[in-house]
């Protein structure tokens, strides 16, 4: 009999919109099987179905008054409650601003913070670029250091906190790394950051999909003061993205995009400007990735994101045992993690490994440095070199250091980690058989079967 974690997830798996899928190799066609979740999730029949029914519905919102239009603006508005919710957020307190992704509701965070020059932003090395390089264009910005696995070492993070006080306007840290899977203890970074009166950013990216995740009250001391994450990596592809933190963080100031929807009055010489989230939410929003976003958490609220967590746990250590056994292989990372594993594969360039996956197997994995690339070259052991600018201008993405990764999600199954690991070992036995089979093609910046034009694309629906 299976465990209520097994069926969870395979409920799931049943209802991934293009599960069954086949795609061309270099043989027969295959089942496809995605192990790129990090990058981007499917999405789900079931809301998929819920989105074909509410279209009916579809309107301009706020402010019309036809019926589709307050239908509208009902689904729109309650869908910032279900998710702030979803996450734990105080909605008495706390604002939900819809954005495009993670990456925008972080540059969001960065203007409205009114940073200055003096202000400092602690963040990490192992951050994605988008936790990363918004921050340099707006305040000073200190990095705490990693061990030896790559995992934060959160006595430097103390140690920053003490000697940037009281400067220190913000720690922002990844609840989970996208190159490690890594899981920081982002609750107990809170109550350090609070010693020092320092909020804390959770890019809660690579994390709210795999687990659940509680912002905790505000008088807690882990309190989270501001979250974001991306609907496209948690079976919600349709453009929507979250940022929470305090209203009265973004309920004075002119917001980032000043425009229509932002403001209650405008007169000649002065603007009145909305309340949040509406000042934060210039033009017509994007009402469809909003409601599907809501639609798709409440989804799986009801399939229990504990028995699904618990599920991607297993198969994780599943997934790690069985690649440990592949000859020449290096993994990259340690406990706690989420289904996030990268690695190696000894006499096999990491691209090429990526399309032999492809052509060979049907499987999509992910190559490269993850927009990463601090976090990769120190798990690597390799300091910064000026000619890797002049390999990228000359797409040569195959002379740069880098990584294969595949990423869970709890649709995956043994079966399919037991095919991806048969293929390693044949790769890992015969690396020079398979670099025969394939060229680099610098036109499109990737390896490809040497007897192939590109046409393996064409008539791809």
């Amino acid at each position: 009999m299976f465990s209520k974690n097994h069926n969870a997830a395979m409920t799931l798996r049943k209802n991934i919109k293009g599960i069954n899928v086949k795609v061309p190799t270099r043989g027969k066609k295959k089942t496809y099987i995605y192990f790129d979740n990090a990058a981007s999730t499917p999405a789900l029949t079931p809301i998929l179905d819920e989105l074909y029914h509410y279209l009916d519905w579809y309107s301009g919102v706020h402010r019309g008054t036809g019926y589709k239009s307050l239908v509208s603006s009902g689904v729109y508005d309650d869908a910032h409650d279900v998710i702030g919710r979803f996450v734990g957020a105080d909605l008495s307190r706390d604002t939900v601003i819809m954005v495009k992704n993670t990456s925008e509701a972080i540059n969001k965070l960065s203007y409205r913070l009114q940073l200055k020059p003096v202000d400092v932003v602690i963040t990490t090395d192992m951050e994605h670029h988008s936790n990363d390089l918004p921050w340099r264009t707006r305040a000073r910005v200190d990095y705490a250091g990693l061990d030896r696995e790559g995992k934060l070492d959160i006595d430097n993070v103390k140690q920053l906190l003490k000697k940037h006080y009281p400067h220190t306007k913000l720690l922002a840290v990844c609840g989970a790394s996208n190159v490690t899977g890594h899981v920081n203890d982002v609750h107990l970074l809170a109550e350090i950051a609070h010693e020092y009166s320092c909020p804390i950013l959770v890019d809660g990216a690579q994390l709210i999909p795999h687990q659940r995740f509680d912002m905790k009250p505000h008088t807690d001391p882990g309190h989270i003061d501001y979250l974001a994450f991306s609907g496209h990596k948690i079976y919600s592809p349709f453009g929507s993205g979250v940022l929470i933190g305090p209203r009265a963080t973004f309920a004075s100031g002119p917001p980032e995009y000043p425009g229509g929807g932002t403001v209650k009055l405008v007169m000649q010489d002065g603007i009145f400007w909305a309340d949040p989230p509406d000042r934060e939410e210039a033009g017509s929003p994007n009402v469809i990735g909003t409601y599907a976003l809501a639609r798709t958490l409440a989804y799986l609220d009801k399939l229990g994101m504990d028995n699904l967590a618990k599920y991607e746990e297993e198969l994780t250590d599943y997934a790690l045992d069985k690649l440990k056994q592949v000859r020449g292989i290096k993994i990259y990372g340690s406990k706690p993690r989420v289904g996030v594993i990268s690695f190696n594969l000894q006499d096999i360039p990491h691209a090429l490994l990526g399309a032999i996956l492809c052509f060979e197997a049907g499987m999509g994995v992910r190559t490269g440095c993850f927009c990463a690339q601090k976090y990769v070259r120190l798990l690597l052991g390799l300091e910064e070199n000026p000619e890797y600018l002049e390999i990228y201008e000359s797409n040569r993405i195959d002379k740069m250091p880098g990584m294969a990764r595949v990423s869970l999600a709890a649709y995956n199954t043994r079966e399919e980690i037991d095919e991806l690991v048969r293929y390693l070992q044949d790769i890992a036995v015969n690396p020079y058989e398979y670099r025969r089979r394939y060229r680099f093609s610098t036109t499109q910046g990737s390896y490809l079967p040497r007897e192939t034009k590109g046409e393996l694309f064409k008539n791809w629906l």
